[in-house]
Order: structure tokens, then sequence, then C-alpha cells
């Protein structure tokens, strides 16, 4: 098989790796792979296309803030790239992130409709089936089961001056429905059961949990308690590509206020801006692509807290079981799916009280048996050697 893949970033941020190791699953099976970006790339093993330049990237920004028609920019890049689609031939496109200003949904979605050629859609939000935003549960609206419009989130991502949500959602509707051949993948049950429940219940949704490399994602020992001098204190560690609210960046500065001096809180992925205005007590650090950096920090940390009030199935969770980690999450979207009861504990949103709790339960138990229970439950559900496997059927289904 020769598969296409499309998303924002090639092998960077959580979307392009799981497409990075899509692409190298392929290619240990004697298939050829193609990835097309329009943002960020690291190096690949598969064949990389660049999606348009950073000038289309600012100039997508700038239509979608001005006009609110996120995904309708971008003519002349998804022109360029349909053609090199067309030299390749694939046998399959797989798409993935469609929003981030780098890609025209029209133009893409009347060639994929015009060749017939076969789609794998993995949704990592809501984006494809609402009129603006990518996330409603912070707001509980329910206008995209039906019409949206009058949107309540236009000047949030991607932000607008304008609301445009009613005639975005017609046209997704009428772009993303009637597809011959297409197939749509989520990451957790929570988006499975939205998607159904959208204009998007057409088709057959394939739920398949993230994945991760285990040999790279593993218990590794450093010198990091000793580089930051906190080696007698038990590290509560926060990571996120991108903070914000969202992401538990303000329930964390208010959970630095309650816990006792054993604890520190480390936060990985900060901006320079937001680590200047952190407070001596936490440690903050700028967004690394080192995976064993990475690693280092999951391991040596007591415990991992994802305090998310918007999220599908957070990679960051399954990185720190991989390392033996366990996790405190609030219960959002499909980040509780990542654990069982001997793997982490789930507080409900807002509850940074019940996030210390949970800390200090999970501290008391035994840490080499709890260890080796995050251990087992991340290489029993969430190996690349296993779930990547997954996509390789869907895809050989789809000819």
């Amino acid at each position: 098989m020769r598969i296409l893949q499309i998303n924002t970033v090639a092998n960077s941020l959580s979307t392009g790796r799981i497409t990075e190791e899509i692409g190298n699953m392929l290619l240990e099976n004697g298939h050829e792979s193609y990835i097309a970006h329009g943002r960020k790339q690291l190096n690949s093993t598969s064949n990389l296309i660049k999606i348009g330049t950073n000038f289309d990237a600012y100039a997508h920004g700038a239509y979608t803030r001005l006009t609110d028609r996120h995904g309708f920019a971008s003519v002349r890049a998804t022109k360029a790239l349909i053609a090199k689609i067309r030299t390749i031939k694939p046998d399959l496109i797989a798409l993935h992130n469609l929003h981030g200003y780098y890609i025209n949904i029209q133009l893409l979605f009347n060639f994929i409709k015009e060749s017939s050629i076969p789609v794998v859609w993995t949704l990592f939000d809501c984006w494809a089936f609402t009129g603006h935003c990518s996330y409603f549960d912070d707001i509980n609206c329910t206008k995209w089961k039906t019409q949206c419009m009058q949107c309540p989130k236009h000047k949030k991502y991607p932000k607008s001056f304008v609301d445009n949500s009613r005639l975005n959602f017609n046209d997704k509707k009428n772009l993303f429905t009637n597809v011959n051949n297409l197939e749509i993948v989520t990451h957790s049950k929570w988006l499975a059961n939205l998607v159904n429940q959208s204009f998007l219940s057409e088709y057959k949704v394939n739920v398949s949990p993230s994945a991760i490399n285990l040999d790279l994602f593993k218990p590794l020992v450093s010198d990091l308690k000793e580089k930051f001098d906190i080696k007698d204190k038990r590290v509560i560690l926060g990571c996120a590509s991108v903070w914000s609210t969202r992401k538990g960046l303000d329930d964390f500065l208010k959970l630095n206020k309650i816990i006792g001096k054993e604890y520190q809180i480390v936060l990985i992925g900060l901006n320079m801006k937001q680590i200047k205005l952190l407070p001596d007590t936490i440690i903050g650090i700028n967004r690394t692509e080192s995976i064993e950096e990475l690693a280092k920090w999951y391991s040596l940390a007591s415990v991992f807290v994802n305090p998310t009030t918007q999220d599908n199935f957070p990679t960051t969770n399954i990185e720190a079981l991989a390392c033996g980690t366990p996790i405190v999450t609030y219960n959002t979207g499909g980040s509780p799916e990542a654990i069982d009861k001997e793997t982490g504990e789930v507080v409900e949103k807002g509850d940074v009280y019940g996030l210390y709790d949970a800390i200090k339960h999970l501290a008391s138990m035994n840490q080499k048996t709890l260890s080796d229970r995050c251990l087992k439950h991340a290489q029993n559900e969430f190996d690349k050697r296993i779930r990547y496997l997954d996509y390789l059927d869907i895809f050989k289904k789809s000819q």
C-alpha cells in the first residue's frame, strides 16, 4: 500500500509523533509512507511533503481572524498539495488534524470526492463537526448536534473578530458528509460517542487508544533532582505542549498554595513569559522535543497531574504511565480512559483540594508496586507495536 497522511505537523508534538509512528509501522510492514504537513517538522523516516509556506500560514491566520472562515484559506498551498497527491497516487489518504491554518478543506474534500480515494480520518477533537470550536464541553453547548450559530466561543481558538459559525457548520456538513469509503478513528470512547451524535454519524467509527514507543518512554535514571536541588521532595509533574487555563495552569497555581513542603511542582512546556510569572516555588521548563528528557522527568515524578478541562485522550497520560508514574486527572473527555483503579485517580473538574487528596493517597501507597502496575498497564494497552497495527487493519479493510 502507498499511504499519504495529512497533519498540521510532522514528528512534532503529540499528533506529529502519532503520524510518524504510523509511518514507521507502514514501512516496517513493507508499505510506502508519505506525510504532508503544514507547519513544524522534525526528521522523519517517511517522505515529507510541506504544505505551503510560513507566509501562507500567517495569511490563513489573518483570514481566520477577519472572517471566522478557518479552513477556507490556503488555496494555492492546497492546490499544490492536490497536484502532489495526483502524482503520488496513494491507495489511501489518512487525515489527522485539518485545523491549524494550513489547508483548504473545501478544495481537499472536493478532490477526495472526485478521486474516490479511500479515507481514514483520525479525530483528535470536535472541530470537524462544529461551526467554530474544537471543544464545547466547558460551556455545555449542544448547538453542534443540530445547527451552530451565534457561537459564544468565536473569540477562542481559532480566534476571530466575527462569528460565521452558521455558515461554517453548514459548509462542513456539506463537505464532510456523503464521502464514499471514509472511516473515522478516535482515541477515546468519549469522542466516538460525540461523533455518533453529530452529522458525521453516517460513518463507521473505530476506537483505538493512542499508543507510544515503549522503547523511548520507559523508566530512566537521571540527576535532575540534584540539578534542580529537589532531591528530598516528591515531584508533582505537569506537562503540556501549550499551557493555558484549559490545560490547568491556573489550577496548578492554586494547588501550589495548599501542598505540603514535601512536594515540588514541575511544569514542562511553558513559554518564557509564563515561566517569569511563576512563583519561586514552582519549577517551570520550556517545551522540549527531547523524548529522553521527558522520560526522565516522568520517571522521577511521584505523580503526573493532568487538570485539563477540555481534552480527548491526552498522550501525556500514557507517556507518564509508560515511565511507571501514576496519574491524577480531572474527569474530562477521554482523559480518565487512560487509567484504571490501580494506576491513578479521577477528580471532578475544578476540585483542586480533590487533586491534593488524590496525590497524597497515591503517595501513601507502596511506590514500587504502584510503578509496576503503571508499567504493566502501559505495556498491555498502549504499546505502539500493538495499537498501530489497528491502523494497518483499518487501512487494509478500507481498500
